[in-house]
């Protein structure tokens, strides 16, 4: 496949929706979006999504740590409550794959049931059937559960953890771009659904 970093690169190869698995904040849920929200709402602070320019945001935002540690709470343990938005045409798409092979997604963080919760409401009952849900807790062992369940290709918003599975012989990532991951990466990357849509499905 080409490589480029700073531009999106579709592979020219099809992937078989059953072979491509999601980590699910950056990619599928609307994590910035909601941070940048409550940040406004509940703290009376401005934040543009042009300034979370770092995975770990206390590394490029000069707000309290305390308030940011609140806000991640919410974003982990209440989701639904927060109204946490999908990323746009993510759940089109993530329905359109489920009626040709089940969904997998392989997240970091600690706590399971609460995304596991928002992932049924936003999918609908008959996409939800066919997802496979594992919180690892961990951004860096994600490979052991990506082979798990047969899958070759892997997308992250995290370029780190694209970086190690790189490192995999039989697992290709892929970025899905955002502020803090462009220009950090010499990897395959997407910008959209659609994208995503075209890699597995065709135009």
């Amino acid at each position: 496949m080409p490589i480029q970093s700073n531009s999106s690169t579709i592979p020219t190869m099809k992937i078989a929706p059953g072979q491509l698995g999601f980590d699910i904040d950056g990619v599928v849920a609307d994590t910035s979006e909601a941070f940048i929200r409550l940040a406004a709402e509940d703290y009376a602070l401005e934040i543009h999504p042009e300034e979370l320019t770092d995975f770990l945001v206390e590394e490029c935002l000069t707000c309290s740590p305390k308030i940011i540690a609140e806000i991640f709470d919410r974003l982990l343990n209440t989701p639904l409550e927060i109204n946490l938005k999908p990323i746009p045409h993510a759940i089109s798409v993530l329905r359109e794959l489920a009626s040709k092979a089940h969904l997998t997604f392989i997240t970091a963080r600690p706590v399971q049931e609460p995304i596991t919760a928002w992932l049924e409401t936003h999918l609908g009952e008959a996409a939800f059937s066919r997802a496979r849900i594992v919180a690892t807790g961990d951004h860096d062992t994600k490979a052991p559960h990506i082979r798990r369940f047969g899958l070759s290709h892997f997308v992250d918003d995290r370029h780190l953890t694209c970086n190690r599975l790189a490192d995999e012989p039989d697992i290709t990532p892929i970025v899905y771009s955002q502020p803090w991951n462009r220009g950090r990466h010499n990897l395959n990357s997407v910008e959209s659904w659609p994208e995503i849509r075209r890699l597995c499905l065709g135009s």
